[in-house]
């Protein structure tokens, strides 16, 4: 089982180019990796102190259904994620197109109603323009950072009656894993050090009820990775997509600004859950900023250092498989994209008003869509099987 690793925005940072980690979008080299993990890997009782799982991998024994998608449909060996950091500001880039000035997952509780993106979400773009949507989870839905709970927030045993054809499929849906928010019994996140193999079947099992059933004809099924998790990848980190713009809305890192509580949160740093804050001085998304662009400090809302990382580099790169009819067969595309390509296809295909379709930033505006991955007028992917992956054999997540 490979551990979790330093995947936060300085260690990112640092994983990418160790000596200078603030030049990353100049020359982004890929050389450190193993010399930050070092002091930093977490391990358990079984692994030896010299023992480094930077450099990992898993073979197409160990997944074999993960294997056979990517063989058979389309697949991007050119999808990065969004940002050089960990999950949140990355889920926050699939769900709004910007961190809004957030770098950490540590801080981000959020207000009782969900942050507030000036911008706004995808959510709200789907709401005004009418296209059905639901967030399908199981311990605890991604949309729930930025709305209340509610009707479009559905059980995952619902999207598999759904698929099945017992009822409707909604036009976008979001499908969530367990992420172990109440132990390690059901999760199925791959988050280590839960067994990836848990969720080679949970997602098998949600591939095949949209495989075999009616709505099959018409669906894409994205399979995606928030971020990295710390281990190596050799692929340099692309320039992020957003016209030349140092952010994809003007907010820069450490320096949040929403609508929780306008005028005073759409100030540089007073948006909620980012500023220093006295009851819990670490991984606070100010701190995090100001260890890699210490010059930031002294002046913290004030203009933002031009020799410090922003927002106009992508992340490391992760997986990204897209099964369904109209997937080119066995293909593999080299087009660079980022969680918010996906963004880009939604709002295409479905919140396009006389060809222009809508968006939320720059990055959205500017991102690849993905659509060269795909057959629409030939369907060739109409016919072609999906295998199963069963649970894990000897199964080594944790028990408690």
């Amino acid at each position: 089982m490979i551990p979790d690793l330093d995947h936060g925005w300085l260690g990112t940072h640092l994983e990418i180019n160790f000596e200078n980690p603030n030049r990353t979008l100049i020359d982004p080299l890929s050389d450190g990796f193993v010399r930050r993990n070092d002091l930093t890997e977490q391990t358990d009782s079984s692994e030896s102190p010299t023992e480094d799982q930077t450099i990992g991998f898993y073979t197409q024994d160990d997944l074999p259904f993960y294997y056979g998608l990517a063989q058979t449909f389309a697949m991007s060996d050119r999808q990065f994620a969004s940002v050089l950091g960990p999950t949140f500001p990355n889920r926050s880039y699939l769900m709004a197109a910007t961190s809004f000035g957030h770098l950490t997952t540590n801080d981000t509780v959020p207000p009782p109603e969900g942050y507030k993106p000036i911008t706004g979400t995808i959510f709200d773009l789907l709401d005004k323009n009418g296209v059905t949507w639901a967030d399908f989870f199981e311990d605890v839905p991604q949309s729930a950072s930025f709305r209340p709970v509610d009707a479009h927030n559905l059980p995952l045993a619902l999207f598999l009656l759904e698929a099945e054809g017992i009822g409707s499929l909604p036009q976008v849906s979001f499908v969530d894993s367990d992420f172990g928010v109440e132990g390690h019994a059901l999760e199925d996140d791959e988050h280590p050090p839960t067994d990836i193999q848990r969720g080679q079947n949970h997602v098998s099992e949600i591939v095949n009820a949209v495989r075999n059933g009616p709505f099959w004809k018409d669906s894409i099924i994205f399979i995606v990775y928030d971020e990295h998790g710390g281990a190596y990848d050799h692929a340099k980190p692309a320039a992020a997509p957003q016209k030349d713009s140092r952010t994809p809305d003007g907010i820069s890192p450490g320096q949040c600004e929403d609508l929780s509580l306008p005028p005073y949160s759409e100030q540089p740093g007073q948006g909620a859950e980012c500023s220093y804050n006295f009851t819990s001085v670490t991984d606070t998304t100010l701190l995090d900023a100001e260890a890699l662009c210490p010059a930031l400090a002294s002046d913290p809302t004030g203009s933002f250092p031009r020799n410090c990382a922003s927002f106009d580099q992508l992340g490391v790169r992760v997986p990204l498989i897209a099964v369904s009819p109209f997937s080119k067969p066995a293909y593999v595309s080299h087009v660079v994209g980022d969680h918010t390509s996906l963004l880009a296809l939604i709002e295409k295909r479905f919140l396009n008003s006389s060809g222009k379709p809508l968006h939320l930033t720059k990055r959205d505006q500017s991102a690849n869509d993905l659509e060269s991955m795909f057959d629409f007028t030939h369907s060739p992917s109409l016919n072609t099987p999906v295998g199963q992956a069963q649970p894990p054999v000897n199964d080594c997540t944790p028990v408690n």
